[in-house]
């Protein structure tokens, strides 16, 4: 991210909601920087947000777009635990890993955690959750501390890492089992079984080379 950007994501909730239009807070930031989106696209941040990133941009203050969704009370999940089938869905869904659960088990939020980005409500296939307002009349940045802000964005890092060991977990452990089925190939012989064997191995070698480009990609991008 730019300089600029970084400075911009300083001034969002973090809620990682995607109401802006942008996979992240990160994206939104990095597009108000490079001129690709308005100031008034933060559902979360409301006026007071869009006021903020007035200031650091010289822009003029612009009314929030409803396009985006309407300002509102900070809000959290909560799962009915009666109705909770242990799907694991609203897991996958939630940006800051606020979902704490097992497959077939029921799910519960971690209160702190959760930034309200209602990312859980259309993943979840029996519609146990809602949203509970937890900052009673207090809409926008004035039912955000900074301090919150910060955590979501801890929150949201350390899921982005973790995600990022898995995936390259998940690499390695095939990258074996095509190692494995390499050294089982028998060797060269002749007739239909060595063409055979040798298509086989063209394959997995191909497979192979496209895994290790993308790991080396991963760990560069990391």
């Amino acid at each position: 991210m730019t300089p600029l950007a970084q400075g911009l994501l300083a001034l969002l909730p973090q809620t990682q909601c995607t109401r802006c239009g942008f996979p992240d807070c990160a994206g939104y930031a990095q597009a108000l920087a490079d001129g690709d989106a308005e100031i008034n696209q933060c559902p979360p941040g409301g006026a007071a947000g869009i006021e903020r990133l007035a200031r650091a941009t010289g822009r003029p203050v612009l009314p929030l777009n409803p396009a985006n969704g309407n300002e509102g009370p900070r809000a959290v999940a909560v799962i009915d635990e009666a109705w909770c089938i242990g799907c694991t869905l609203c897991l996958k869904a939630c940006p800051t890993d606020a979902i704490l659960g097992g497959n077939k088990r029921m799910h519960t939020v971690i209160e702190p955690w959760c930034t309200g980005c209602e990312l859980c409500l259309p993943v979840c296939p029996v519609d146990c959750i809602a949203m509970q307002n937890v900052s009673g009349g207090r809409t926008g940045w004035a039912a955000w501390s900074q301090a919150e802000a910060d955590t979501a964005a801890a929150r949201y890092g350390a899921r982005r890492e973790r995600l990022a060991r898995e995936e390259l977990a998940q690499q390695e452990r095939l990258e074996a089992k095509a190692e494995a089925k390499l050294a089982d190939l028998p060797g060269t012989t002749e007739g239909a079984e060595g063409i055979e064997a040798e298509r086989k191995r063209a394959v997995i070698e191909a497979a192979l080379a496209r895994a290790k480009a993308r790991r080396g990609a991963s760990r560069t991008m990391g």
